[in-house]
């Protein structure tokens, strides 16, 4: 049942049976379409599709794809760790062409407060605490990849930290992706993370938990100097150190940053231990400028790690608050 909803919430518009069929085929379920008949109609009686007409097939509603987001527990074991190795692969963006797709995390602000929180974000675009200027936005009715943004709703997406992932398994660097945290700043230097969550032990993005938790201070780093901010913990094989830095340098080029510290092999990195074969590094998080705007008190609605934009969709951030 819940593949069926996810298949017709990826669609733009209603399918019928055969063509559900097809694509549950493709990921392993064979099905007959006399077998997904009968689950649609049991999807109709909950509420969670609707026929809109015996040609045309159905369409997800409202309640579906909340029943996708409060899935049972089971389908979400390690989904954080498994998204972030989902995306990193689906990745194809070179920073030598300036080419491919990239990770994005997507935020929903409300209509009316989206002025509001640009100004919000501005600071931390400035300060250099995302991990790119280039963004991109979508309004009310339209998709952004594959998301439907709801009425009254602005779509807001910002490069996500996995992009880097992306970039160093496409030059056949693996990187293993420990945990996010709640890192502390002193004049934008790290000191040291004060919580993390593991990304193996955890349904939810912890970008995503901290920022409801209120447990960031962004604006103060931004104002200050001083503050938590969210940042994410890797691990690279010590001898891809300097590969790993000439691959940075060249995200820097293309508008692309988000590395706050690469260590040395062995050595602790912000009091976090290494094996001798490893080196740590500490990437920043992409929604820092939305924890800005919710600690502003703008209401925001957060899907880290959601989807894979073209870079060369993209804007800067300068842009879209001019054109705001």
């Amino acid at each position: 049942l819940l593949m069926i909803l996810r298949i017709l919430q990826e669609e733009d518009g209603p399918i019928g049976s055969r063509m559900i069929a097809a694509r549950m085929s493709k990921q392993g379920v064979a099905l007959s379409e006399r077998t997904i008949r009968y689950h649609l109609r049991m999807l109709d009686e909950r509420g969670l599709t609707t026929l809109v007409d015996r040609h045309d097939g159905r369409v997800i509603t409202e309640s579906g794809a909340e029943e996708i987001n409060n899935a049972r527990v089971r389908d979400k074991v390690g989904l954080s760790i498994s998204r972030i190795e989902n995306l990193a692969f689906q990745t194809t963006f070179d920073p030598r062409t300036g080419r491919g797709v990239l990770p994005m995390n997507v935020s929903f602000f409300p209509k009316r407060s989206f002025k509001k929180a640009l100004v919000a974000m501005k600071g931390a675009f400035k300060a250099g605490l995302a991990i790119s200027q280039l963004v991109a936005v979508a309004e009310e009715g339209n998709r952004i990849g594959g998301l439907n943004v709801p009425a009254g709703q602005v779509a807001f997406a910002t490069v996500c930290s996995i992009t880097i992932n992306g970039v160093l398994l496409k030059r056949g660097i693996p990187m293993d992706s420990k945990f996010g945290g709640i890192l502390e700043i002193n004049q934008t230097r790290p000191v040291r993370f004060v919580e993390l969550i593991n990304y193996s032990g955890s349904s939810l993005d912890p970008s995503e938990v901290f920022i409801l938790g209120k447990m960031t201070s962004v604006r103060a780093a931004v104002e200050g100097g001083r503050g938590k901010i969210l940042a994410n913990f890797r691990e690279i094989p010590a001898r891809s150190g300097s590969l790993v830095e000439e691959l940075v340098k060249e995200l820097r080029e293309v508008g692309i940053g988000g590395v706050l510290s690469l260590g040395r092999p062995g050595d602790p990195l912000c009091e976090i231990p290494l094996d001798i074969n490893k080196v740590g590094m500490i990437l920043l998080g992409g929604l820092n400028p939305v924890a800005c705007a919710h600690e502003a008190g703008i209401a925001v609605e957060n899907r880290a790690m959601s989807m894979v934009l073209d870079y060369q969709s993209l804007r800067s951030f300068g842009d879209v608050c001019r054109e705001a």
